[in-house]
């Protein structure tokens, strides 16, 4: 397959990179995943990339691209921007090959990514928590590699980074006992998407590859569609190991041409899976990592009896997270809602919406008056948790009988977005 760039990772430079990782990196393994392989009817096999030292398939791209500087640009140091993964890998490197780091990172990061950088990176690195957004931290780092001529460790888009993640592919081509049939792999910014792609297609042409983003920051599928690459507007930040505006340059040409097919799945379907992989495989996956095995369920009709290969990319979860994690994944599941209750203006109308109104298994999760000046009587907004999505027209039914439904929120986003 021809590929029209003026790069393209090479088998045989990809291997080098293999080497030049062992003593780094561990071979994570492949392994069946028995209770997926029943749900979909079809052998599917987990990479477990969350089980690198530092949790992610990041650092083979960071340490390869920083081995690989000559030595006065490691003396000057590095600068580079990341929303964790990326930041953990190069803070181990730093540590590694004895580089100064200075870290870029968005405000918004979660203290346990940070706290794992400052752990890997030690004495070697600089944290500086900047901006909203992946793009906002690298717009900073760059200036500052500009100012003091040190050299920008690019997440994704970087030859040696490309390379370095490639050695994903070359992985699960050995170790797997049959050629997988798919290969499904989150993106990001491109850089595992391109770099697997790359070498499986050389090496095993009738794999077919797919990329999966989250829905919110479909950066990759929305510039295929266009038909060149072109950032986001607007970008929900919840998979923040995925969530970039504009995926890297070098990615989209490579991805272009290798990937089958680039699909988007919801946050909130993201994060059942989340909830399903640590409640029945004891597996603590992040957002984009569990990103691959939440996309069988759009893939589920064409990978019957396939080989099938899901790239767990990282297991970096915060679980000061888990509550909006359970949350999104119950707003998906349609047995989260919320709405404006409005109680008739007599006493006792609050006792008689929980006895009268709500079902046996519905659950007040949350409640709280518009009107705090008289509590018993006025409007409130309420989130409601039922067993089953069929039942919920049930309970809009009696609520509007019985006048106390006011509006629901779960379809109004400009509303929504303050609760949850």
């Amino acid at each position: 397959m021809e590929v029209t760039t003026s790069f393209y990772p090479n088998v045989e430079d990809v291997k080098k990179a293999s080497q030049i990782l062992k003593n780094v990196v561990f071979t994570t393994p492949l392994v069946v995943n028995t209770r997926l392989s029943k749900s979909y009817d079809a052998y599917i096999q987990l990479k477990r990339e969350d089980l690198q030292q530092v949790r992610s398939y990041k650092i083979r791209g960071a340490y390869h691209k920083m081995s690989s500087l000559e030595s006065d640009k490691q003396s000057n140091g590095i600068v580079c921007a990341s929303a964790g993964n990326h930041a953990q890998g190069v803070a181990l490197s730093c540590k590694l090959l004895k580089i100064k780091g200075t870290i870029y990172m968005p405000a918004t990061t979660p203290w346990q990514k940070i706290e794992q950088v400052k752990m890997f990176g030690e004495s070697f690195v600089e944290i500086k928590l900047e901006g909203d957004t992946f793009d906002d931290a690298q717009d900073l780092a760059l200036e500052e590699c500009k100012e003091l001529n040190k050299t920008f460790v690019h997440p994704f888009d970087d030859e040696k980074v490309i390379e370095g993640q490639a050695t994903v592919g070359i992985e699960i081509l050995e170790q797997a006992s049959e050629l997988p049939d798919y290969i499904i792999v989150p993106i990001g910014g491109g850089g595992l998407a391109s770099g697997l792609s790359a070498v499986v297609k050389k090496l095993s042409p009738k794999t077919k590859i797919i990329g999966v983003e989250p829905k919110g920051a479909a950066a990759m599928q929305n510039s295929l569609t266009i038909g060149e690459n072109v950032p986001l507007t607007l970008i929900d930040k919840f998979v923040d190991g995925a969530a970039v505006k504009k995926v890297g340059d070098l990615n989209f040409t490579i991805c272009k041409e290798l990937l089958d097919e680039v699909i988007s799945v919801p946050e909130g379907k993201i994060c059942q899976t989340i909830l399903d992989l640590y409640n029945k495989e004891a597996m603590v996956v992040e957002p984009a990592g569990a990103m691959s095995i939440a996309a069988l369920d759009v893939l589920k009709d064409e990978i019957q009896n396939k080989k099938v290969v899901c790239v767990v990319s990282g297991g970096n979860n915060d679980i000061t997270r888990t509550a909006e994690i359970e949350e999104r994944a119950l707003l998906y599941s349609n047995l989260k809602h919320y709405f404006i209750v409005k109680f008739p203006q007599r006493a006792g109308a609050l006792r008689q919406f929980v006895a009268e109104i709500l079902g046996p298994n519905d659950d007040i999760t949350h409640f709280e008056y518009t009107k705090k000046s008289n509590r018993e009587n006025g409007s409130a907004v309420v989130g409601l948790e039922i067993k089953s999505p069929k039942d919920l027209q049930p309970l809009i039914d009696k609520m509007k009988l019985h006048d106390f439904y006011g509006d629901y929120l779960n379809d109004k986003p400009e509303l929504f977005q303050f609760l949850v």
